[in-house]
């Protein structure tokens, strides 16, 4: 219960803000450095991936799609869809990424920490 209370009031407070983000980055996109717009569709590309799709938060939906491209459904047409732009993106993207999904899975990372009982 603990863990769902702190979750809530995070999100009162970061919903606001990503919305502001949100807004930066297009603005970044459009008119700023494209550095910053980079980073900031980076962070949104793993919150939708967490959020959404069900996966990692330190993973990209690229990422998640190759590593499910058999098992999800939307997989393929995520690969599909970034290989029109840059070939064998989807496959870059875990190759790059699966090192850390492994540390985090390793190290426990993954698992709750609000509200958790110490042994």
């Amino acid at each position: 219960m603990k863990e769902r209370l702190a979750g809530f009031l995070l999100m009162c407070a970061v919903v606001p803000l990503a919305i502001i983000g949100y807004l930066i980055i297009c603005y970044a996109g459009f008119f700023g450095h494209p550095s910053r717009a980079r980073a900031g569709v980076r962070a949104l590309d793993h919150f939708v991936n967490a959020a959404v799709l069900n996966g990692y938060a330190w993973e990209s939906i690229s990422s998640h799609a190759w590593r499910e491209r058999e098992s999800r459904w939307w997989a393929p047409w995520v690969i599909k869809i970034t290989n029109y732009f840059q070939q064998d993106h989807c496959m870059r993207a875990n190759r790059r990424e699966q090192a850390l999904i492994d540390l985090m899975l390793d190290r426990g990372l993954h698992q709750q920490t609000i509200g958790k009982t110490q042994k």
